[in-house]
């Protein structure tokens, strides 16, 4: 399956009592009803590389039959090294993030 995805952003939040990673993007999807969702991989290879998993699944309710965008996003609280980030769909590498975006 193809799937289109754009502006992909990873940020590291060390302001204090926010501390936080962070990483979203934009999925276009099949229909309405099909929900995006990131999910850290449990085949991490290293530890300052954040593999994630994007999962689509269908909802049971009744949907739009027009491709549509939906925001996807993934949240750790607490302290980050992550360097970087790989997006993985059904396998395949998906997306790549080299530039974290760190604010203080």
């Amino acid at each position: 399956m193809t799937i289109t995805t754009k502006d992909w952003t990873a940020q590291i939040d060390r302001m204090p009592g926010a501390a936080s990673f962070r990483t979203f993007g934009t999925v276009t999807v099949a229909n309405s009803g099909v929900i995006p969702t990131l999910v850290r991989s449990d085949k991490q290879e290293t530890s300052c590389d954040l593999r994630l998993e994007l999962i689509l699944q269908n909802s049971d309710g009744a949907s739009l039959q027009v491709l549509t965008e939906k925001l996807v996003e993934y949240k750790e609280l607490g302290d980050s090294n992550v360097t970087s980030v790989s997006i993985f769909f059904e396998g395949q590498l998906l997306h790549y993030i080299d530039e974290v975006l760190i604010t203080h």
